[in-house]
């Protein structure tokens, strides 16, 4: 990345749309704290966002709040990068592979359906720990959304650009390094930032239903149990930043895959 590139993504967290997002997130507080005093009937028993502000110090003085951050982010990268290992190399094959897409594909769809947490009981017998089981099924959260995306992304291919690279004497090796491979990528990068939220997803969801598990979810659950709501808002929102993070680390990457996308 050269030096205007760096400086324009250094920028990006200050710029106009940047403080668009930030203004309608401090609007939003706002109106939430507004509803919660005045009683509006839907908002029930929130807690208001000062209450969850106050409840805030006292979590972060924690270690265990740390370490719910550091268990989570465990299980869920440890699951996405293995699915991108073995997501991308199978998905580029059952696309550039008529044969190998009529033998896998089938398996594929049946399997695809299936929700991660449908495989819990299953996870649970496979894998000796709770953080292997869990990280399964973050793996399989992830693990779909970059195959499919990625051949999806390949049959989407300008059928012109293989037809001018045989009239120039590509063989098929050249053809799936120059232009398949390269016309995917942003799929690929899609498909990342959809498995990444997608492994979010079921990580909290297993740590909700594991007890023994140290976690986001699993302190969020906490929460509900004894009554605190201002832990259980805080817990969303540590979730939810814990997501956002997460697919702003593979935006940037995906920057580095697709400059072309970026040059403008």
């Amino acid at each position: 990345m050269n030096r205007e590139r760096l400086i324009s993504t250094l920028s990006k967290p200050f710029g106009r749309s940047a403080l668009r997002g930030y203004a309608a997130i401090i609007l939003f507080t706002v109106l939430w704290e507004l509803c919660v005093r005045f009683k509006v009937p839907i908002i029930g028993n929130v807690p208001t966002p000062s209450s969850v502000l106050l409840a805030l110090g006292g979590y972060i003085s924690r270690p265990e709040y740390w370490q719910s951050w550091l268990a989570s982010m465990y299980r869920v990268y440890g699951g996405f990068l293995a699915a991108q290992l073995l997501g991308i190399p199978l998905g580029l094959y059952m696309a550039a592979n008529r044969t190998g897409l009529d033998l896998v594909y089938p398996q594929f769809e049946i399997l695809r359906p299936i929700p991660p947490l449908a495989w819990m009981p299953a996870a649970v017998i496979f894998w000796p720990t709770s953080d292997s089981s869990m990280m399964f099924l973050t793996f399989l959260g992830a693990f779909f959304p970059i195959v499919l995306n990625i051949v999806e992304g390949v049959k989407s291919t300008d059928k012109r650009y293989m037809r001018a690279a045989l009239s120039l004497g590509f063989t098929p090796r050249d053809i799936f390094r120059h232009v398949l491979y390269p016309a995917c990528l942003p799929s690929i990068a899609t498909g990342m930032v959809v498995g990444m939220g997608a492994a979010w997803m079921v990580v909290i969801a297993a740590e909700m239903v594991s007890s023994s598990a140290v976690g986001l979810g699993q302190m969020t659950w906490r929460a509900y149990v004894v009554g605190e709501f201002p832990g259980i808002i805080l817990g969303m929102v540590s979730i939810g930043l814990a997501g956002y993070l997460s697919s702003t680390l593979i935006r940037i990457l995906s920057r580095y895959m697709t400059p072309w996308l970026y040059s403008r």
